[in-house]
């Protein structure tokens, strides 16, 4: 009883170092892998071989397939990602996670040789853990503190592996050991009961450790461990079927593709396996090796893709017939939190989507400045739907950039995630006051009234510059330039400069009657919106120049070059003040 009690207490410990290495490894992957393999899924799902090998390759980064799936569920239910593009990226994550296996078989390996004593994890694994601790403890940058995690949760998870396997060394000599053992003689039996423990465990990884555990203690043959293998694949479904709740119908297609995939791969291999076992191939009754263990899995799932390569819009159309649904209309703000976990794409979807607002906030203005010109009621709705679209992407990127902050975020990447939360607030900010100029217009149009032409050309003067700060504005932020938004703050100052002089101006035409005093007002609002514009231009500006900084303190930034009495600064203001003169 004391045995089976240190025993199980052995595996239980093992399980939880390898599943705690398994994590702190895969975490320190998918930070030094950054967000570029993700952003580029967009470019490659469409092709299947692309598809593929950015799957395995993802996978191989951050060494779960059971987490890239729910990452692309959360993509799916997002509206990033097409359901019908995903089929590539499964097959290849499947592939993908097959490298684990391998890297455990290296345990596996005989000894007596120096060399090969080396290759063995368990040799090298302790240095790495030290020098691990090492980067973790004196390393400044991002990349060396991720790659000590790296280190450390590769240790860590070999430990666990030894432990289990160290559990498992006296297994055979345990009474009920046989009575286990004529239980997984059954494949479908040993099947179930894999596909039980992996849905449990949530780690199909763990599951095939255990099995190459057994594997070195001699205990299982290969007829044992291609079930125990294939259920392993099918249980690590159960995460990402999980994950779809609450999803739309096309998040809960990729589940049901997912689990498909493995299913009908094991349904094919256990055909194969008995038919073998029909024609009496004695491999099947050896025993298998831990690299053996290794070989059934990459085996399963490279046939599988090979196999339903072929077939996939027939898979894309069964998944469809158990998820029906219409069309859906994904809203484009939407951002899920299955892809917290990848923090790198977390933030550059939220980038993408800042971008997007940027553009609809700068298409707003356009057209309601256009309106002042050729008025359409048209274009007035069309503005007004823009500004709400405008509030939601704020609301719904606020919301989401908070939640992101609350997450372990490198010192960049904490910064990038700053300027978003105070950019979106002056994005919002332009979407207002482009409809208050398209609610200007509307008032004209309404009371049949129209500015002289005096007062037309001097507006045409400010609205050029406005016209101007915005696409600057836009640009820079989009495009991460700090060097083109150093250019907006001077010529912000040139508007508030016109802002002045064309409100005395008009005074002026008040006081000798050339002007009523209800176009008095619509003038003078029209200059606030313009004035007020450029202010949050001024404000976005700022922030992607002080990206890189610890801070994004505007006004110190402003007071600090607003006071040089010569420099760039001084050399745009003087260059705007020409090029946007009223010629008085």
């Amino acid at each position: 009883m004391t045995q089976i009690l240190t025993m199980t207490a052995m595996l239980l410990g093992g399980l939880a170092f390898f599943l705690y290495g398994m994590s702190a490894m895969s975490g320190g992957l998918e930070k030094m892998a950054g967000g570029g393999l993700e952003r580029a899924m967009n470019k490659v799902t469409a092709n299947n071989f692309f598809g593929f090998f950015l799957g395995a390759a993802i996978t191989v980064a951050i060494q779960s397939s059971s987490a890239f799936t729910v990452m692309l569920v959360g993509l799916v239910n997002s509206g990033i990602l097409e359901f019908g593009n995903t089929f590539g990226m499964i097959m290849g994550s499947n592939v993908g996670t097959t490298l684990t296996a391998w890297l455990l078989s290296l345990a596996g390996i005989g000894e007596g040789n120096f060399f090969i004593t080396l290759l063995q994890p368990m040799t090298f694994a302790p240095i790495l853990a030290f020098i691990g601790i090492i980067l973790r403890m004196v390393g400044k940058t991002d990349k060396k503190q991720n790659l000590g995690m790296i280190f450390i949760g590769f240790a860590v998870l070999m430990y666990g592996m030894e432990l289990m396997s160290d559990s498992m060394s006296s297994v055979r000599t345990l009474d009920g050991f046989d009575t286990f053992l004529a239980t997984l003689k059954s494949p479908i039996i040993a099947l179930l009961i894999s596909t039980v423990f992996t849905g449990v465990i949530q780690s199909s990884a763990a599951t095939i450790g255990i099995v190459q555990a057994l594997a070195l203690s001699g205990g299982i043959t290969w007829e044992m461990a291609i079930p125990l293998v294939l259920g392993a694949n099918i249980g690590t479904c159960v995460t990402a079927l999980i994950s779809s709740v609450g999803t739309n119908k096309s998040a809960k297609k990729v589940v049901v593709m997912h689990f498909s995939v493995n299913v009908f791969g094991s349904l094919v291999c256990m055909i194969i396996m008995y038919m073998m076992k029909a024609l009496g191939i004695s491999l099947l009754s050896a025993e298998i090796a831990m690299v053996g263990v290794a070989v059934v899995h990459t085996m399963f799932n490279v046939v599988t893709t090979i196999i339903l390569l072929p077939v996939k819009k027939l898979l894309i159309k069964f998944c469809e017939f158990v998820v029906p649904a219409k069309e859906e209309q994904t809203h484009t703000v939407f951002l899920d939190e299955r892809i917290f976990h990848n923090t790198p794409l977390a933030v550059s979807e939220c980038h993408r989507l800042c971008c997007e607002m940027a553009e609809h906030a700068r298409e707003s203005l356009h057209k309601s400045i256009d309106l002042l010109n050729s008025y359409d009621a048209e274009t007035v709705e069309y503005i007004r739907e823009k500004e709400n679209l405008i509030d939601k992407f704020e609301d719904k990127l606020g919301t989401y950039l908070v939640k992101l902050s609350n997450s372990e975020l490198s010192e960049n990447t904490s910064h990038e995630v700053a300027r978003m939360l105070h950019s979106i607030g002056d994005f919002e900010r332009i979407g207002d006051h482009a409809l208050g100029i398209a609610k200007l217009a509307e008032e004209m149009h309404t009371k049949d009234i129209s500015f002289s032409e005096d007062a037309l050309k001097e507006i045409s003067v400010i609205t050029g510059a406005v016209i101007e700060i915005i696409n600057m504005t836009v640009d820079s932020f989009s495009n991460d330039d700090p060097e083109i938004a150093s250019h907006v703050e001077p010529l912000e100052q040139v508007i508030d400069k016109l802002k002045k002089q064309l409100k005395a101006m008009h005074i002026t035409r008040l006081q000798n009657n050339e002007c009523t005093i209800e176009l008095g007002f619509i003038f003078t609002d029209l200059l606030t919106n313009y004035e007020r514009v450029s202010d949050h231009c001024s404000n976005i500006a700022v922030y992607t120049m002080q990206l890189p900084t610890d801070m994004l303190d505007t006004h110190k930034y402003l007071n600090k070059i607003k006071t040089a009495a010569t420099g760039a600064f001084v050399d745009d203001y003087v260059m705007y003040e020409k090029k946007y003169s009223l010629g008085k």
